[in-house]
């Protein structure tokens, strides 16, 4: 089963949309290119600074002057179809989760939430092709995500997770800092949250870890782990790897419910 998504942008002139503007104050080599492998930026506290925009390292996107015309489908990463690749024994799920999750396989195409326009939820937004732009400030970050203009806050102001937390798509985030890395707990999650567009899921009870970490300008690293007793026999951690998109912009992308025929996505 492969699951396809289509993208098609018409009538808005590329040049309108900067795809192709430089982007100021990055670190360039001699042929004007990114220089990937210099320092992480830093703020003016002496952290690192994660501002910009991401997409996983493993996903390849299009020349930006060509972006939204002659690209039709990106490759995807591992984790956009199983969350858990690269886990030698899969996710340890209780039997009844295993059980739930295998149900669910020959119709995941039509039962993914995200296939019904459904936000993703982060982590799982961290797999997934669209653009993430990250703002830092001294006390939070705010991330954009390019997928139905939607947003996420990680407060770092010695704020802690509130005590009644109604549940949402990508949970309540506080964060800390362990020397150059910035510890993210969040809670507060929709129960059955999926994790890839295998039925991977943790439920309402789930607390999540990110250690995220830059060791260079080129590269972004989040450690994501799991801890839900519910669903899993024990905590568990997957490491995603995000790289940087410059001398482009973020564009629209909006999935409308109801306005795609889900038996034509799936061939």
């Amino acid at each position: 089963m492969r699951i396809i998504r289509l993208v098609i942008l018409l009538g808005v002139p590329v040049a309108a949309q900067w795809v192709n503007l430089p982007t100021p104050g990055i670190p360039r080599a001699t042929d004007g290119k990114p220089d990937l492998s210099a320092s992480a930026p830093k703020t003016a506290g002496g952290k690192p600074d994660f501002s910009g925009m991401w997409i996983p390292r493993d996903v390849l996107t299009c020349d930006p002057s060509q972006r939204g015309v002659q690209c039709t489908e990106l490759p995807l990463t591992p984790q956009v179809v199983n969350f858990a690749a690269g886990m030698k024994d899969g996710l340890p799920y209780q039997p009844w989760a295993a059980d739930l999750v295998k149900s669910r396989s020959k119709d995941v195409a039509y039962i993914d939430p995200h296939m019904r326009c459904m936000p993703p939820n982060f982590p799982r937004a961290w797999a997934f092709p669209e653009t993430v732009k990250i703002f830092q400030t001294p006390a939070q970050l705010v991330i954009l995500d390019e997928f139905n203009a939607s947003y996420r806050q990680v407060f770092f102001d010695g704020r802690k997770l509130p005590e009644d937390m109604v549940p949402t798509w990508s949970g309540y985030s506080v964060a800390h800092w362990e020397g150059d890395t910035l510890v993210v707990e969040s809670a507060g999650y929709r129960d059955d949250s999926w994790l890839d567009t295998a039925g991977n899921f943790f439920s309402s009870e789930a607390r999540v870890t990110e250690r995220i970490r830059r060791p260079n300008f080129g590269g972004l690293d989040v450690d994501v782990t799991v801890n839900d007793p519910k669903v899993f026999t024990k905590p568990w951690t997957v490491s995603l790897h995000m790289r940087p998109l410059v001398d482009t912009e973020m564009i629209d992308f909006f999935c409308q419910d109801n306005n795609k025929d889900l038996q034509h996505l799936v061939r």
